[in-house]
């Protein structure tokens, strides 16, 4: 401890106030540490009996090219997903560009002009609000655009929906799709558990059987030993560089769920008629596979590091959403800070503790897809990757910072470390 402790202080400048609070943090943790292990090792179980129910072998690596016609790699690995993610069928590719990308795509595959969406979680996740039409110029192409009408609930005062005015809002109005956002976004709410997203389909299926009930479920994989859609929840998107690609997967999203509703989403990605049967993998095949394999563990470092992350900064006097002692359905960790500067400090900090670009300092600016200026800490092997170390905020009050990923638990709490340092500094 005494060789590491002067370790960490000669080389990059940690006072031993920060390396108290560390110990501290670790010491109270503990628990909370074997219960991450254990879903761990579970959902690596799950992943792996997938992988061998599905016969994976070398052959399913090989590239195709063109159209792709007859990638088996392509289609096992969507019948992986399935098997892990408890459906009947899955849509798992390298061409969908970002989370954003893949919930767009459900969406646009499910609804038709005259339909009607509901958010029953309150305002979804910023960079949806252009593809919904709730923001942005009239006539890009939103669904608002096509003749869809939108409409979302309010969340009670808990910061769980609002089931008197869902269900209001259910038998009054011919609801197609209910759409329920797993974690919080840039919200201050509790990220739901798959089990309570199960309670809001239940409601839901009880009051309108037909209605579509889908799940944005990016940062949430893995972190519970089941997903939304063991609960019945009829489609999950989400982004493969964040969890499920472990940080192996260089780009990609996938949907899951029922397989008529993945056949529609399937049209959307290519074209009607086409769907699943074209799409070469480019080689890209074994580095999505491996990065599902490696998702179990690598998710549970990002869970350790925000865990600690919480710790850390409640015990410097900082709100911080989830608690520690409070049980993890997704990798995001907030802390509100109040201050602008505070805010640039910390992901400063997290940067600085970055494998990548570690000596670059982010500053805010008019990122695509955000309605307020946005700092972001990245130092990715993949550009943008969240589940590697990052940390971004909205600059707007209150002035939280949102904080996700690890590769490993290590090189996170080295970026914890330095920005606690710069906040203690200011």
């Amino acid at each position: 401890m005494i060789k590491k402790n002067k370790f960490i202080r000669d080389t990059f400048g940690i006072s031993d106030s920060v390396l108290n609070l560390i110990e501290i943090a670790e010491k109270e943790l503990e628990g909370q540490f074997r219960r991450v292990d254990n879903i761990s090792q579970i959902n690596q179980w799950r992943v792996m009996k997938a992988f061998a129910d599905n016969r994976v072998s070398e052959a399913h690596f090989a590239p195709t090219t063109g159209y792709g016609y007859d990638d088996l790699g392509r289609d096992t690995l969507d019948k992986v997903y399935a098997d892990i993610f408890g459906t009947e069928d899955a849509l798992v590719r390298h061409n969908f560009v970002n989370g954003t990308h893949a919930l767009s795509t459900m969406l646009f595959g499910i609804l038709r002009p005259g339909d009607i969406l509901v958010s029953a979680t309150g305002k979804p996740y910023d960079t949806l609000e252009e593809a919904i039409g709730i923001t942005g110029t009239k006539g890009s192409g939103s669904l608002r655009d096509f003749g869809i009408d939108y409409t979302e609930i309010p969340l009670a005062g808990d910061g769980y929906p609002d089931f008197d005015a869902l269900g209001f809002t259910l038998s009054h109005m011919n609801i197609k799709a209910v759409m329920i956002q797993r974690s919080k976004g840039y919200g201050w709410r509790p990220t739901y558990s798959p089990e309570e997203i199960g309670k809001i389909v239940s409601f839901v299926k009880e009051r309108s059987p037909e209605t579509i009930c889908i799940v944005d479920n990016c940062y949430g994989e893995f972190a519970d030993i089941k997903e939304p859609t063991h609960f019945g929840a009829d489609l999950a998107a989400g982004s493969l560089i964040k969890n499920p690609g472990g940080g192996i997967a260089p780009c990609g999203g996938y949907i899951s769920g029922r397989a008529d509703l993945i056949e529609l989403c399937a049209y959307r990605l290519t074209s009607v008629g086409i769907g699943k049967e074209c799409g070469a993998s480019l080689g890209l095949n074994r580095q999505l596979y491996q990065g599902l394999f490696m998702a179990p563990h690598t998710t549970a470092q990002a869970i350790k590091s925000a865990l600690l992350c919480a710790s850390v900064f409640s015990n410097l006097g900082f709100e911080v959403d989830p608690l520690p002692n409070a049980e993890r359905y997704d990798i995001i960790q907030s802390i509100k800070f109040g201050d602008p500067e505070k805010v640039k400090a910390f992901c400063q900090g997290i940067q600085k503790g970055a494998p990548v670009d570690s000596f670059v300092t982010p500053e805010p600016w008019d990122m695509p897809g955000y309605s307020d200026q946005v700092i972001m800490a990245a130092g990715a092997f993949v550009q943008g990757s969240s589940i590697e170390l990052s940390a971004d905020a909205p600059m707007r009050e209150p002035y939280i910072a949102y904080m996700q990923g690890g590769l490993t638990y290590e090189s996170a709490k080295l970026g914890i470390m330095v920005a606690a340092q710069k906040i203690m500094n200011i």
